[in-house]
């Protein structure tokens, strides 16, 4: 017998059933019978006089069966004929058929559909808007290269999308729309080098994001907005080597991230601190050297923090005291010799040290003295020195580390030639074998990384592993960098330079270094950087020159590098921005300059590089917005001006970037007046405005930003006046924290812009616009009803497929069901299958 499905409710998303709402009704076979005869009953109680009379007509339903049955009876058969249809499930498979695209035919009220391991490439648009029921879709391996903004549009009650194993290198915002209820998202094993803000922000559901195995390098701020249930973010097997200090904002669930895997040569602390509520953190496999308390983790919830695999050689006792609640802490596998008492870690029970080379000599005895009295179970053997050789370190107490004969000094002695030795397992794999580590250096065979930080070398030493895909050679001093100083490193991806004193990269410095991505020179001596020196070295992205003596952007070494992704300029002279300062650059996609002592920004400067998303200008000695040098970015995401002498906004300063720009800093900029129309063109796609630390007395209302997340305006010495009352009108209807507070007069000062009803009382436009919004007299509320079902009655009625002769709108205007198939919201009373 078929079935009707009650219409479904209109209650809110995430408010809980009550006594009155309508109930989900039983289902049997492919279709859902309606709600059990006692759901009618306590309905009708519900609805006062009329309820007899639907009770009635809806006991006339299973007249009309009959006819209806033939036609849900083909819907429930239906089954294109290279796939397998499982009715009494609701699933439906169609693996491995070489489709092209999404099958026509599928069953209606289909639940899972698998369709992994066919040849689609791309997601059209509403490609599933004829399956509105279902709940798992299946597309791994389906060569999807393109996924269209709307493309699961319909799919409400999806709760799994599987999209692993595809070639996707983006998605765009829009893509995910519609996936209210998704709880899971498999993103594992794309192409995917970017991430943009906003292309989360429809998953309000969701509990686990995958996004591992996948190209990414960064993740700029914000880009998790939305995820507000989110409990695992996976990013592991990446290449992230920079996270923004908000790329993990607005992700107040999260309690599990995992970054193994990636290039991470420091612990990102910023931006990891704002997941507060974060319980388990794996940063393994990464290439850390170091790490300490100004990297700034302040994790008040972490229980579990895994950093095996890197590359550590030293940890600072203070570097975890701001996460009180760390229960165990994996070590495994670095090159750690010695290890402080770790401070502030009260509820500390494991520490991992497996792997380590362990110098168990008279400088231990404060760590197994911490190890005991905190009562940390710890594991690791001793390297060193002889006597105490592969001794297990939770069987050794602090008296067994006698200091020998000798004294410290012959101790000491003997740690340093192990250091200069180097780790004792042996390298593995060929390349590695061929080309042994350098004498006074550190090669790791599993990451592949070699490193000499620190060691007084004064020329680059040769003779790493051929296969050495990062190379640490910071804290050293070579003021010159010569021709071929990198012999055999083809396969070189990241270099660290930093801290070296080099004033000079010969031409063919970088020679043969064909997969190098990442190059880091800060805090050198470079005024200029010439194109030769950087030949050899044509996939570089990223380029690192803050904390130098730049007076200019080196233009002519840009047009050697046509795939830089992020330019890195801060903190150096440079004065002003000229034309053809980026000719060379048409791939750029960041750039950083920050710090310098740019007073001026000629128009054409950065145009050339036409793919710019995100431009840094703050702290430097700009007096007005470049407003004219911002023509011809269409792609511009973010800018940043905070920390200039801007004093004033004109009219259209952003009208260039208005159809692109998401955030805008202006913070600390002296901004003391704001033209009405400083921001015209911008309400499209703005979500966030920093204005807090300025002086700003007054700011009109922005009604033209309707997307706006965030607007910051503390540190504003608004003075509530009548003047204001516009401003304070437009936050009272915001949903947001503005942080926005007066100043002045005296008896309103410390009050809350948004909050300060009884300043703006006094206001004259403030009754006259009370009278405006008052509503108009309703009619009877006993007499509306009634004449809207008789004007409805009266209307014709559409036919359609489950109601051919036209026979249920008369009942369904009384009847609390939804008889059409394509499963539209109702209200209690029903307008007709497909009214």
């Amino acid at each position: 017998m078929p079935s009707i499905q009650p219409c479904p409710s209109t209650r809110p998303a995430g408010q809980k059933a009550g006594s009155g709402d309508v109930q989900a009704g039983t289902r049997a076979g492919p279709f859902p019978y309606a709600a059990p005869l006692g759901w009618m009953g306590r309905a009708s109680s519900m609805e006062g006089p009329q309820s007899s009379t639907r009770f009635s007509l809806v006991l006339l339903l299973p007249l009309l069966l009959p006819l209806l049955g033939p036609v849900w009876h083909v819907t429930a058969q239906r089954c294109p004929q290279i796939c397998i249809c499982d009715n009494s499930r609701r699933r439906v498979t169609c693996r491995h058929q070489n489709l092209t695209e999404v099958p026509d035919m599928i069953p209606e009220l289909t639940q899972r559909l698998d369709l992994q391991g066919n040849m689609l490439k791309v997601i059209p648009p509403a490609a599933f808007q004829a399956l509105p029921h279902l709940m798992h879709l299946d597309l791994r391996h389906c060569q999807v290269e393109q996924v269209a903004e709307g493309a699961f549009r319909g799919l409400g009650r999806l709760l799994l999308l599987n999209l692993a194993a595809n070639r996707l290198t983006t998605l765009p915002q829009e893509a995910l729309d519609g996936l209210g209820s998704l709880r899971r998202l498999e993103l594992e094993g794309n192409l995917l080098e970017e991430l943009r803000p906003g292309t989360f922000q429809a998953l309000g559901a969701l509990a686990t994001l995958n996004l591992a195995h996948n190209a990414l390098v960064y993740l700029p701020a914000m880009v998790f907005q939305g995820l507000l249930r989110t409990r695992w973010l996976q990013l592991s097997h990446n290449a992230l080597s920079v996270l923004a200090p908000e790329a993990l904002a607005g992700l107040p669930a999260l309690r599990r991230l995992s970054l193994h895997h990636n290039e991470l040569q420091a612990l990102p602390g910023p931006a990891l601190s704002q997941v507060r509520g974060l319980a388990r953190l794996e940063l393994g496999h990464n290439p850390l050297t170091y790490t300490g308390e100004e990297d700034g983790l302040a994790l008040p919830g972490l229980r579990e923090l895994r950093l095996e695999r890197g590359a550590l050689q030293a940890l600072d006792a203070r570097a975890f005291v701001h996460c009180p609640r760390l229960h165990t802490l994996d070590l495994r596998g670095n090159q750690l010799d010695t290890l402080p008492p770790l401070q502030g870690l009260r509820r500390l029970r494991r520490l991992r040290l497996q792997g380590n080379p362990l110098w168990c000599g008279c400088q231990a005895r404060p760590l197994l003295g911490w190890l005991a009295r905190a009562r940390v179970r710890a594991d690791g053997a001793c390297r060193g020195p002889r006597r105490l050789r592969g001794e297990a370190l939770d069987a050794l107490r602090p008296f067994h580390l006698r200091c020998p004969g000798g004294g410290p000094e012959e101790e000491a002695e003997e740690l340093a030639a192990a250091r200069a030795r180097g780790p004792t397992q042996a390298p593995t794999g060929e390349d590695w074998a061929a080309r042994p580590c350098p004498r006074t250096c550190v090669c790791v065979s599993e990451s592949r990384h070699s490193g000499c930080e620190g060691r007084g070398l004064r020329a680059v030493p040769v003779g790493f592993p051929n296969n050495t895909q990062l190379l640490d050679l910071r804290r050293n001093r070579f003021p010159v960098v010569p021709r071929g100083s990198f012999p055999g490193l083809g396969q070189l991806v990241s270099l660290h330079l930093q801290h070296c004193g080099i004033a000079e990269l010969e031409a063919g410095a970088l020679a043969g270094l064909g997969h190098l991505i990442y190059l880091y020179l800060s805090d050198n001596q470079l005024s200029g950087l010439s194109a030769a020196a950087l030949q050899g070295a044509p996939h570089l992205g990223y380029l690192y020159l803050e904390h130098n003596r730049f007076l200019q952007v080196p233009w002519a070494a840009l047009r050697a590098l046509p795939r830089l992704f992020s330019l890195h300029l801060q903190h150096n002279a440079v004065t002003h921005l000229a034309p053809g300062d980026l000719a060379g650059a048409q791939a750029l996609r960041w750039l950083y300059l920050s710090g310098n002592h740019i007073s001026h920004v000629s128009p054409g400067a950065l145009g050339p590089a036409q793919e710019l998303e995100k431009v840094y200008l703050d702290r430097n000695q700009l007096q007005e917005v470049p407003t004219e040098a911002l023509e011809g970015l269409p792609a511009l995401l973010e800018l940043q001006l905070s920390g200039n002498l801007l004093r004033t906004l004109q009219d259209g300063a952003f009208l260039p970037v208005a159809e692109s720009l998401q955030h805008l800093f202006l913070n600390g900029s002296g901004l003391e007046q704001i033209s009405p129309a400083a921001f015209s063109g911008l309400g499209p796609r703005l979500q966030s405005l920093h204005l807090q630390n300025n002086q700003l007395s007054a700011l009109p209302a922005l009604p033209s930003l309707t997307r706006l997340e965030l607007i910051d305006l503390s540190g504003n010495p608004f003075r509530c006046d009548c003047q204001l009352l516009p401003l304070h009108r437009w936050l009272t209807g915001l949903n947001l924290q503005v942080g926005a507070t007066c100043a002045a007069p005296p008896g309103a000062q410390g009050q809350r812009v948004k909050a300060a009803t009884a300043v703006f009382e006094a206001c004259p436009d403030w009754a006259a616009r009370k009278a405006k919004q008052m509503p108009a007299p309703r009619p009877s509320a006993r007499r509306t009803p009634i004449r809207g079902r008789q004007r409805e009655s009266d209307k014709p009625h559409r036919h359609s497929l489950l109601d051919p002769v036209g026979l249920i709108p008369a009942l369904a205007t009384t009847t609390p069901f939804l008889l059409g198939s394509g499963g539209q919201k109702c209200n209690v009373q029903c307008r007709g299958a497909n009214g």
